[in-house]
């Protein structure tokens, strides 16, 4: 007896996934004829699939295993190696070994993340928080500097290497790290209430780079960083301060 082919509401999701991959397959193909700034559209076009995936899964409620898996192994080319083969091609070849090592670290970092996502996402995280920096926002960050910031002329001869090392090591290691990001805030009422400023914040950047054309993208998402950096130190020492104090009182003492 022949099975049939049966078509799930999952499959709506997926081919959305699926297009974030064939957008980050066409940003490797552009890097490699040295059309950066159509490598970007793609990558971007691909930020945009898989934050579709995710709103049309859970509109339709087709969230599935499978659909999580399927969205980190996209993700991991089209934010990790497809970044990383930008940086590679744009300056760090004429380095040969050395600069395969440095140019992989995007991707190895940005893997190791999804990874360690995959194994630790249950229904009981925290949202409001992602734990490391977000690949796909780490892929922005170093796609604007080449663009805007090296291959644009700003960063002197000189210092190129530093800052391009700099900026590769850095993002590879806030991936890598546990450092808490803030997560984006959900576009509805309910959203804006409980995270006023995180909606302010966006709405802030969302414009600043549309007036700037993409220039000020850069030092938008270096103060996203920094801010989830400063915000997670100050909870650390937070709750340090919290164990010192039981350590003080003792056990038994009122």
């Amino acid at each position: 007896m022949q099975r049939r082919f049966r078509i799930t509401r999952s499959i709506i999701p997926n081919v959305f996934t699926l297009m974030n991959l064939f957008s980050g397959f066409n940003a490797i193909v552009q890097i490699s004829a040295g059309h950066y700034w159509a490598a970007a559209g793609f990558i971007v076009l691909a930020a945009v699939f898989d934050m579709l995936d995710g709103m049309v899964a859970r509109l339709i409620k087709a969230t599935s295993e499978l659909g999580v898996e399927l969205d980190s192994l996209c993700d991991a080319v089209s934010f990790g190696v497809a970044p990383s083969f930008l940086i590679y091609h744009a300056y760090f070849a004429q380095f040969q070994a050395w600069g395969v090592v440095v140019s992989a670290l995007p991707a190895l970092a940005g893997v190791f993340r999804l990874a360690r996502f995959n194994v630790q996402l249950t229904d009981f995280e925290d949202k409001r928080y992602f734990v490391g920096m977000p690949i796909p926002s780490a892929a922005l960050t170093l796609l604007a500097y080449v663009l805007f910031y090296d291959q644009a002329g700003l960063i002197p001869d000189p210092w190129r290497t530093a800052a391009f090392l700099a900026v590769t090591a850095i993002l590879s290691a806030l991936m890598a790290s546990t450092i808490r990001f803030f997560s984006i805030p959900k576009l509805s009422k309910q959203g804006i209430r409980e995270y006023p400023f995180r909606f302010a914040f966006l709405v802030f950047g969302t414009i600043v780079v549309i007036v700037s054309k993409g220039v000020l993208l850069f030092p938008v998402m270096v103060l996203y960083i920094l801010a989830s950096v400063i915000r997670h130190t100050i909870d650390r020492l937070r709750r340090w301060k919290e164990l010192d104090d039981e350590e003080v009182a003792g056990p038994f003492d009122l």
